[in-house]
């Protein structure tokens, strides 16, 4: 049967052979399936300012459908949408004048965390006589509801997890 290429763009495979290959690569589906894919990685200020040049799209404003999906010249956001947009995006200027300005980061960042961490762990190191008080378990703000959790994701019970008398590892 011979080797087979599969793009990882258009979730396909084919017979892997120079012919095929030249020609899926530079078929329309599979440039579609590329381009989309690299758009999920743009900011929101380039994908605010392409909204903004398109017309709003007619079907899909009455119909809240369209039959060029992703692949429609025109826009599919709501005013709404390119408020919340405008609004993601003047956040992160701000965020990024601050960081220039050398201010202190808004609570809630990755860099917030790491400053506390190191601070509890100095105080840990600086006072091992002394038993450090547990921190009570915080998800992270943003996540979804405790109940809608995956059971890998959720807070362990107060005494751990129970271990079955009978359980041996290897």
């Amino acid at each position: 049967m011979g080797k087979r290429y599969f793009c990882d763009y258009c979730d396909r495979s084919f017979q892997d052979n120079l012919h095929n290959r030249k020609k899926h690569l530079n078929g329309v589906q599979h440039l579609r399936a590329k381009r989309v894919w690299y758009d999920l990685f743009r900011d929101a200020a380039a994908i605010l300012q392409e909204e903004q040049t398109k017309k709003p799209c007619r079907k899909f404003l009455q119909t809240g459908q369209c039959d060029f999906g992703s692949n429609c010249r025109f826009s599919h956001m709501t005013e709404q949408d390119l408020e919340k947009l405008n609004a993601q995006v003047q956040g992160e200027k701000r965020l990024k004048e601050l960081r220039q300005e050398g201010a202190d980061i808004p609570p809630g960042t990755i860099e917030d965390w790491l400053e506390r961490r190191a601070q509890r762990l100095s105080a840990a190191q600086s006072n091992s006589a002394l038993p450090e008080k547990p921190v009570p378990f915080q998800y992270p703000p943003g996540w979804p509801p405790v109940q809608e959790l995956p059971p890998s994701l959720q807070a362990p019970p107060p005494g751990g997890w129970p271990v079955p008398p009978s359980l041996q590892w290897g």
